[in-house]
Order: structure tokens, then C-alpha cells, then sequence
């Protein structure tokens, strides 16, 4: 056996022949383009080499680097897998040379079988029916005599190549005068080679092909057949063994023949004999051999147990048994089928795809094989051939075999650009597919309807977001993201009838235009946009008044909350937002992509989750949900009580803390923080809004030890909506802050009214009123209710007399080794701090204690806990469990605590970088 072969191939097949290699303990060194340097079959050879920048005649039609690489390595093999060298006679004779086998048939087999013309002669000469056909074509007035005697229709071939490429089926004379010269040039372009020749066409023909493997001595099996007529452009689709409806007499007269071919010229190594069958006369006809590995080889593998790869590699180096041997050990056991998936759009006439695939994931079940070459993160380059993956079921019949396959397809992920993953599974749910009718020209006329939004414009920030978002992943500094108003997302899905999970479009600004595919219904809400179905305003059947009484009509001034229906074909434009600063989209179902930690929600600046980890950009696509919406809630109008009231004048009630007077403000810097007009800052985004206001005195000269302003403190895990100065400067913290940092925040935003700061744009003027966390409380739990049964919510404000002490609770040094402060941060965040603000290691472990403590002993309602330098944040539902209470809890923590300190034990760990 070799010691190290070379992989003179990318992709699926590339990864599909290491598997083979490191099962025989055969070093595999991979090549590679430069837009391959991520694919599996470089991460998974024992060695890999670059072949340089380019497209593929300068890299893996680069015979010449190949070899190069070939011998500065020490390979002493190369495997050329399918397409690129494969079948190219020079480069096995370059590397016969070189004195390095070349892993397939000899450079005359090639030859032979590479100019059809030549092979027709072949299979002639042993008695392989053949067409009705000519030999090459001198020229146009040849082809039309031999035509009028074939009779039409008759298909033009170019001698040369393959892959379905210099191919015209002709029904006429004109037809023939028309595309004879077209198909002589794109031989001469694609295979140097402008012959061409004539064959009868067949119309309904089926694609049966026979998996062939001799030893170059005249010894040649026959694998078994495989029906490949599933064709879309000459291209396979969908590849299966044994061939359905084949009558048995047929099947052993293509094995028996097929042998016979190759024998006649003492094949070496794998290949196939095509045929084109007629069903309804029985009678097949020699087609072409392929002197190589097929793409659709799998399929041989799982019925007849064996492994072409490993067949090809022993042969190479003399370990391969007798074929006679090999021959009486095959024997078929059940029924596979594969599919091709490929980043293509079919709903595009199957234009390629190329980009970011953002999810990858593949299914694994019993009788499911998959080859190829991806991973989450990577870049399908616009380079080379657009083939994803090969699926393969081996079932224990055709029906187990369709439904394996199926199921595997339904859960395989494949996110970020188009694919036919979806037009696959429509092709696989087919009656005619399903009853082993197909033929070649079958789905020409094959018809599909996905389910999908093309962004023709993008609009200045239009992300996919969802609701409660991605939550338990602050304390690692993972914000939640989610719709920056949440009150009104959540209002238009509950319109609309959708699970309140759903996603949905937020729209920054000036919004997108939308084409879709199907029938749908969608809901708008959020700040006024002016809204345009294939550029009309909207009028009175657009929108669905089902569920609306019959006195009450829609709304022809605005289009939002109302659902609206669209038709397949339609392009919903949304416009540019004059007040406020955001409108929301919900569609029936929601938008469909994976989720990421949880959610569905973008994080931009993670570049994780909604469509790709970015905003959505002209080209993109959006899958609906599958079929019609079901399980939907019923749609209801809203009363106008219910509308959010967006305008440039804002009151944003808050909970007084963490940090306050007189630790951090003074009396006068808190009374005028909220006495004061605030501005929205032209720099505000998703991260934080800035305000431009008064600044604060201070009641300390610096942030001592923490920092030399008055504003730094030794880090702390911070709320959502928080009010943080950096500096003189305060941020309200959005839904893609931070979730730590050192600095002071007087005031956090209640829940409730959090949406207000996704309505916020600059120029825009703020109030804070302060309120309890009771009224805090009740303010959210009525807004939860105003959203499932539509009742209007609202407790009234705190006057600024009756503000209470951000620090709800303070325990003594005396009775607990440190003193213990209990801040409150918002209405759903308390922050526990240790002694003087001092850098203590002794109080990162007090608060670590805690943390572990309350690990190990869970307190219902708390979401997750976030250390920081002499702090821990508890980030809590206080819809499931009061501040009363959890303080309550937190006490009895740090009772049993002081008295087991001294005792404490902390695992460490050591980091290399």
C-alpha cells in the first residue's frame, strides 16, 4: 500500500477519499485554493499545500502546480477524484512521468472513451445497441441529410467533454440549422475539441448507468445500475440504486454488456457505461463511458458494501484481490438514494449562490451518509462548482429509503445563502418520483413555489430580531439584542396571531422593499412609515377585515397595525419614518432562520444571530414558514389605548440606582439629573443612546483606585437600560450594550418602558421620572396583560419628594465579616456589593462565594448571576419572585456564608496563549 497520496480535488469528494485513506493508514495531503483554505478536506488531511489564489484553471486545473507539490512532498500517488484532471490523458502521462501513479484508468482508456465518436465505434465493435446516430459531422448540409434519414427529433453532441455541456435537442430543420454551429463552438471553447455528430432522440428515456471497475488485465465486474434520469440541464439530481421498474432480463443485459465493453480494451480501475433506456419499448441504447469515479458512487457503496475508493487505491499499488475473488463476495442489499445539494436558487433559474454560510448543520441517523466539505463560518466561493453536499439513505426498500431521505433533508441546516435544499424536498414528495417514473426530461416541466421574502432593498438597518431574545448570556457578556422596541414587535405579532417567539423585521429609518413568493399576511407596527404594494398606496383589499367587525373598516391614513394581506408576486416598499425611529414588521409564521444561543435575534457587532449576524443587504433571501400558517392565535384589531405614542417628547419612568448620593452624586447633581430636558446625541444606536444634558459636580474628587474620574468604579455588571456615565456624558444602555464596565449609573429604565428607547432619534427630548420597584413591577405585569388580552395598563409616577434610596438593603461588617450593600438596578437587576470600593482579592472571592452558593442552592425567578471586581448582579423575573423576597433569601446566603470563609476553595486554572 501507498504511504501518501495525493487529493488532486476540493470539496465533498476530496474529504470523501481522505475518509478512505486514513481508514488504510495512507497519509492524505490535500490542495487547495485559497478560497478553500476553511473546507473540511483541508482541515482533515495530514497534510494540505496551497495551489495560490484563482479560479480553477489556476489551481486545480493547474497540473503542472500539482505535480509540483507532488513530488516536494513525497507523495507517491495522486487520486484525482471527479471533474478537474480526472479524465484529462496529459496529466496521466505527466504524472506516469514522474514516476507517481496516477489512481484511474490509463491515458488511451481516456482517449478512447473521452470523443463519444470514438466510443460509439467501441461499443459497436462488441455489440452494445447503439442510437440511431453519425459519425462526426463535416458540416451543416452532412447533418441535415443524416437527420432527414434519422428523423427528427435528433439531439447534436459535441464529440468532446461532458456534464451535459454541447447539447441541443432538435425537433425541426430550423432547430438543427439554428444550433449547429452554437454547439460546435462550445466544444471548441470548453474542450478544445469543435466535433460534432448526431444521435436519435428518445423522448422519454430514462438515464440508467452501470458501475464498472477492472483490473487492467481484461478481468471486468459489474456494481449493480443506477437510475440517474432525475436531470435537471443534463445535470443529475437525484441518483439511485438499484434503477426502479427495470425489468431483470434489461439489468443483466447492461451488466453483461457493460462488461464486455471494457473488457475489449482491458479497463483498469473504476468507471462507468451509460445507457439511455426507453420504457416504453424496453430497449436501451449505449450512451458513454465515464473513465472515472462518479459523483453519485455512493449510492453502488451502500447497496453492495464495498468501497470504490479503497477498490481504486489497492488496485493502483497491487494489494487489490482477483476480481473474480472480489465478484463472488458483492452482493445487493436494499435500496439507496442520493440527492445533490447545491448553493443555487431554482427559484432563480437555478443562478449559483455563492457567500457566507452561517449554519451548518447535518443530521445523523442510522443508513444516512452525507460527503462533504463544510462548516458554520464559511465563504462558498463564486470560483468552482456550487455542489454543497451529497445525501445518501440506504434504506431496506425504495419507499425506506425515500423517506430516510427525506427526514434527513427536512433536518439538515444550511443558512446564509440559497440553496436547493427546498426544491429537493419538493422533488422527493413528487408522485411521479415516488412511483419510479422519471425521465430525463421530466423536470424541465417540474414545478415548485417556495415560501420566501427577496430584499430588493435593504433600507438603512433592517435586521431579523425576536422577543424575549437571547437571554442567560449577559454574565459572559453576551447582550440580549432583540427588537430595541419590544412593546411595539410584540404588539404586532400579537396582532397578527403568531407565537409570541416568532421573528420578525425591525426597520431602522427608512425601510426595505420586499418581494414575495407566496401568500401571506403581515402586520406593521412601531413608528408611522409610509407603506406601498407594487408602488400603490395601500387601499381597501389589502387588508384582511376578517377578523374585524363589520362597523369598524380599516384605517386607509395609515398602514399600520392592520393585517395586511399580500399576494405571491407582490413587492411590499416600506418608506422613510418621520417621528420615532423605528417600525416593526411581523409576518404570518415569522421569518425562519437558525437560532443562535437561543434566539434568532442579530447581534451586529457579534455578527451572530438573524440573517447571517448582519443587516440584511439587497439580494438576500428570507424563508416563511413551511406551507400555510397554522396554529396561529386568532388576529384581533387594536384599540387605538393600546397604539404606543411615539413623538419627539419623551418621559421615561426609572428606579433610582445602583449609584446615587451621596457615595457617587451629590443631592443637587440627582436633583437636577432629573429636573433636567435631555437630548438625544446624534451618536446613539443599539449599543446606547447618549444624552446631552447638565453635568454632575460630583461628590468625589476622582474614581480613587478604579480611576482618575469621578465617574470610575472597579467594575460591575450593569442592567438593561441602565442610565451609565462615561464620563460627564450619560448612556442609556441598549439592547446590544455592554454587560460590564466601571462606571456609575444613577437610574435604570423600568421594563415597561424600555421600547421607548427603540423610538428614540436625535434631537429628541428625554425626561426621567423616578418610580418604586413596586410600581415598576405592576407597570410590566399590566403591560404583559395589555399584550394577550388587550387591557390597557399604568401606574402613576413617583414625585421626585418621595424618591427612595437606591440601596434597598445594607448589612454591618460586625455581624458579617464585610459590609454588604444591596443596590437596586432597575426593576428585574439587583447588585450585591462587598466592602469599601477598594481592589480586594479577598472580596472577588466573597463574591464568587456567593455566586457558587447560589448555583448550587437556586433561587426560583433568578435568570442568571454576573461577577464583577467586588460585585455580583443577579438578574432576576420579578414577575415570578419579589425584591422583597430575593433580598430575603440573599441574607440567609450570607449568614451561613461568613461563617464558612475561611474554609472556601476556588478551582483555578491556567491559560496559554
Amino acid at each position: 500500500m501507498f504511504t501518501k497520496v495525493l487529493i488532486a480535488n476540493r470539496g465533498a469528494i476530496a474529504t470523501r477519499i481522505i475518509r478512505s485513506l486514513k481508514e488504510l493508514d495512507v497519509i492524505a495531503v490535500a490542495v487547495y485554493a485559497e478560497a478553500d483554505a476553511r473546507s473540511l478536506h483541508v482541515r482533515h488531511a495530514d497534510e494540505a499545500y496551497s495551489l495560490g489564489e484563482g479560479g480553477a484553471a489556476d489551481t486545480y486545473l493547474d497540473a503542472e502546480k500539482i505535480l509540483a507539490i507532488a513530488k516536494s512532498c513525497g507523495a507517491e500517488a495522486i487520486h484525482p477524484g471527479y471533474g478537474f484532471l480526472s479524465e484529462n490523458a496529459g496529466f496521466v502521462k505527466a504524472c506516469e512521468a514522474a514516476n507517481i501513479a496516477f489512481i484511474g484508468p490509463t491515458a488511451e482508456q481516456m482517449q478512447s472513451f473521452g470523443l463519444k465518436h470514438c466510443a460509439r465505434d467501441i461499443a459497436e465493435s462488441v455489440g452494445v445497441p447503439l442510437p440511431p446516430g453519425t459519425g462526426l459531422l463535416a458540416d451543416l448540409d452532412s447533418a441535415l441529410s443524416h437527420a432527414s434519414v434519422i428523423g427528427y427529433p435528433i439531439i447534436l453532441k459535441s464529440t468532446a467533454g461532458g456534464g451535459g455541456i454541447g447539447m441541443q435537442v432538435c425537433h425541426s430543420e430550423a432547430e438543427l440549422r439554428g444550433g449547429f454551429e452554437k454547439v460546435k463552438k462550445l466544444g471548441s471553447n470548453n474542450f478544445a475539441d469543435d466535433g460534432v455528430f448526431l444521435e436519435k432522440f428518445i423522448a422519454r428515456a430514462r438515464h440508467i448507468e452501470v458501475q464498472v471497475f477492472g483490473d487492467g488485465a481484461g478481468q471486468v465486474v459489474a456494481i449493480g445500475e443506477r437510475d440517474c434520469s432525475a436531470q435537471r440541464r443534463n445535470q443529475k439530481v437525484v441518483e439511485e440504486c438499484p434503477a426502479p421498474n427495470l425489468p431483470e432480463s434489461v439489468r443483466q443485459d447492461l451488466y453483461t454488456l457493460s462488461e464486455q465493453l471494457l473488457a475489449a480494451v482491458n479497463y483498469r480501475n473504476a468507471g462507468t457505461v451509460e445507457f439511455i433506456y426507453d420504457p416504453d419499448t424496453t430497449q436501451f441504447y449505449f450512451l458513454e463511458v465515464n473513465t472515472r469515479l462518479q459523483v453519485e458512487h455512493g449510492v453502488t457503496e451502500a447497496v453492495w458494501g464495498v468501497d470504490l475508493v479503497k477498490w481504486m487505491l489497492m488496485l493502483a499499488c497491487g494489494d487489490l484481490p482477483e476480481l473474480d475473488q472480489l465478484r463472488g463476495g458483492l452482493v445487493a442489499k436494499g435500496h439507496a438514494v442520493q440527492v445533490r445539494v447545491y448553493a443555487e436558487d431554482p427559484y432563480k433559474q437555478f443562478q449559483p449562490c455563492a457567500g457566507l454560510l452561517s449554519k451548518v448543520a447535518f443530521p445523523a441517523a442510522t443508513g444516512l451518509r452525507i460527503d462533504h466539505w463544510l462548516d458554520s463560518g464559511l465563504e462558498v466561493s463564486p470560483y468552482f462548482d456550487p455542489m454543497l453536499a451529497k445525501i445518501i439513505f440506504h434504506g431496506d426498500n425504495r419507499d425506506a429509503a425515500l423517506a430516510g431521505l427525506r427526514t434527513a433533508l427536512a433536518d439538515t441546516e444550511l443558512y446564509g445563502i440559497v440553496t436547493n435544499r427546498d426544491y429537493l424536498r419538493a422533488l422527493l414528495n413528487d408522485d411521479v418520483l415516488k412511483s419510479g417514473q422519471l425521465t430525463t426530461r421530466y423536470l424541465n416541466d417540474f414545478q415548485w413555489q417556495p415560501r420566501r421574502i427577496d430584499v430588493l432593498q435593504a433600507g438603512t438597518q433592517t435586521t431579523v430580531q425576536d422577543y424575549p431574545a437571547r437571554l442567560g448570556y449577559w454574565n459572559v457578556g453576551v447582550p440580549p439584542s432583540g427588537p430595541f422596541d419590544s412593546y411595539s414587535f410584540r404588539l404586532a405579532n400579537r396582532l397578527l396571531g403568531n407565537d409570541a417567539r416568532a421573528a420578525g423585521l425591525e426597520i431602522t429609518l427608512q425601510g426595505p422593499s420586499l418581494l414575495f413568493s407566496a401568500d401571506t399576511q403581515v402586520v406593521i407596527g412601531g413608528a408611522e412609515i409610509p407603506v406601498t404594494i407594487n408602488g400603490q398606496p395601500l387601499s381597501l383589499q389589502n387588508f384582511n377585515t376578517s377578523s374585524v367587525a363589520s362597523d369598524d373598516e380599516p384605517n386607509l391614513d395609515s398602514a399600520l397595525w392592520q393585517v395586511i394581506d399580500i399576494k405571491a408576486g407582490q413587492t411590499l416598499a416600506l418608506g422613510r419614518i418621520s417621528e420615532g425611529a423605528r417600525s416593526y414588521l411581523a409576518v404570518a409564521g415569522g421569518v425562519q432562520c437558525p437560532e443562535y444561543l437561543g434566539s434568532r435575534s442579530t447581534f451586529t457587532l457579534g455578527q451572530f444571530g438573524g440573517h447571517s449576524g448582519r443587516a440584511l443587504m439587497v439580494g438576500d433571501v428570507l424563508s416563511l414558514c413551511e406551507g400555510e400558517p397554522g396554529n396561529l392565535l386568532p388576529a384581533r384589531p387594536v384599540q387605538d389605548i393600546l397604539k404606543p405614542a411615539i413623538g419627539t417628547d419623551w418621559e421615561l419612568r426609572v428606579i433610582y440606582g445602583p449609584h446615587g448620593a451621596p457615595d457617587f452624586f451629590t443631592d443637587d447633581d440627582i436633583a437636577e439629573f432629573f429636573a433636567a430636558s435631555w437630548e438625544v446625541h446624534y451618536n446613539s444606536s443599539r449599543t446606547g443612546v447618549r444624552l446631552i444634558g447638565p453635568k454632575p459636580t460630583w461628590a468625589r474628587r476622582s474614581g480613587g483606585e478604579a480611576g482618575m474620574h469621578p465617574s470610575n468604579i472597579h467594575d460591575n455588571a450593569y442592567a438593561f437600560g441602565t442610565v451609565d456615565f462615561t464620563g460627564d456624558m450619560p448612556v442609556i444602555l441598549g439592547p446590544d450594550g455592554p454587560s460590564l464596565g466601571g462606571f456609575v449609573c444613577p437610574a435604570t429604565v423600568i421594563t415597561a418602558d424600555l421600547w421607548k428607547l427603540g423610538q428614540l432619534r436625535a434631537g429628541d427630548k428625554i425626561r426621567f421620572v423616578a418610580v418604586s420597584v413596586s410600581d415598576a413591577v405592576a407597570a410590566e405585569k399590566f403591560q404583559r396583560l395589555s399584550l394577550s388580552e388587550l387591557a390597557p395598563p399604568g401606574p402613576e409616577a413617583y414625585s421626585l419628594a418621595t424618591l427612595p434610596s437606591p440601596i434597598v438593603r445594607r448589612l454591618s461588617a460586625e455581624e458579617f465579616g464585610d459590609e454588604v450593600l444591596y443596590r437596586v438596578a432597575g426593576d428585574h437587576f439587583l447588585l450585591v456589593e462587598y466592602g469599601p470600593q477598594e481592589l480586594d482579592i479577598r472580596l472577588r472571592f466573597r463574591a464568587h462565594a456567593l455566586m457558587q452558593y447560589l448555583q448550587q442552592h437556586p433561587i426560583a425567578g433568578v435568570i442568571e448571576l454576573t461577577p464583577g471586581i467586588r460585585s455580583l448582579q443577579l438578574h432576576y423575573d420579578s414577575m415570578q419572585t419579589s425584591l422583597a423576597v430575593l433580598l430575603d433569601k440573599l441574607v440567609a446566603a450570607e449568614s451561613y456564608l461568613s461563617k464558612q470563609l475561611e474554609h472556601l476553595n476556588v478551582p483555578s486554572r491556567t491559560v496559554y496563549l
